[in-house]
């Protein structure tokens, strides 16, 4: 029997969501449907589902950092991802670790920074200190930075409501130091598309996309962003992998489906085969 080659793999640095719908879950399960080897450092646990996060309990900063340089060392990582990082102190733990794994900044190891700092519900996955590291500590290590509005909000004070207020918070997220930063628009309800923002300092690439007519939305941030650390994984460029991530959570959008009582989860469903009967 031949061995079969090794997959791609990508990095997940991010929270569990005992929803499914968000965090590590659908990061996992984007790099699945990507056909990229998913590796986990989780950060927290929450409880949580479609009511809101109930509780949450915080992992230890050096057994965040210690994943990463686990997997790092043993099994490569092309690519890495953050999603809900919970403190300052862990934060600094993930920056450090990246440094020593070439993830980010000058290193060969792509990596794309998503600012998850609320929950759907609003609730926030942050510590007082947490919002300032994430701005001084990973940003500049960002390959590609991927707030959605709220988080533009949060690490610049702008509130966007218009495609010109997304081409201005594009440039001053970029001064604060990631080489490319994807500007999310699902939040934009007032415009009848999804026209996301990708600008790397000096061109802006608009990535279109529908609107679909669903609240069930739970998770798309986390899939795109998931979708184009994928793309990184696989060897694309940043702009093509950009491209990539707004196609896949286009189509995860548009096959959302209900669960709970609120908001369910965006799907990658669409991306299995069916089966055979």
């Amino acid at each position: 029997m031949t061995e079969n080659p090794s997959p791609p793999s990508a990095l997940t640095i991010a929270g569990s969501d005992s929803g499914g719908a968000a965090g590590l879950q659908a990061d996992l399960r984007t790099f699945l449907t990507c056909g990229v080897h998913g590796l986990v450092a989780v950060t927290a646990v929450t409880v949580q589902n479609t009511l809101g996060v109930h509780d949450r309990a915080d992992l230890p900063p050096h057994i965040v950092a210690g994943q990463i340089e686990a997997v790092a060392e043993d099994m490569g990582v092309g690519a890495a991802k953050t999603g809900m990082l919970a403190s300052a102190e862990i934060i600094r733990a993930v920056a450090a670790a990246c440094d020593k794994a070439g993830i980010g900044r000058d290193g060969a190891i792509p990596f794309v920074v998503d600012p998850v700092a609320a929950a759907m519900t609003g609730q926030s996955l942050f510590d007082d200190n947490g919002l300032a590291a994430l701005r001084d500590e990973l940003l500049p290590r960002a390959t590609v930075l991927t707030p959605n509005l709220d988080e533009v909000r949060l690490l610049t004070g702008m509130t966007v409501t218009d495609r010109e207020g997304m081409h201005t918070a594009a440039v001053v997220l970029h001064q604060l130091g990631p080489k490319y930063v994807l500007v999310k628009s699902g939040h934009l309800q007032s415009d009848p598309e999804c026209v996301d923002l990708l600008f790397d300092g000096t061109t802006f690439v608009e990535l279109p996309g529908p609107r679909w007519q669903t609240p069930h939305t739970h998770g798309a941030g986390d899939t795109m962003a998931s979708a184009l650390t994928a793309g990184l994984a696989k060897g694309m460029p940043v702009v093509e992998a950009a491209q990539y991530g707004k196609w896949f959570v286009s189509q995860a959008v548009e096959h959302s489906y209900p669960m709970g009582a609120k908001v369910g989860p965006v799907s990658a469903f669409w991306r299995l085969a069916p089966e055979e009967r």
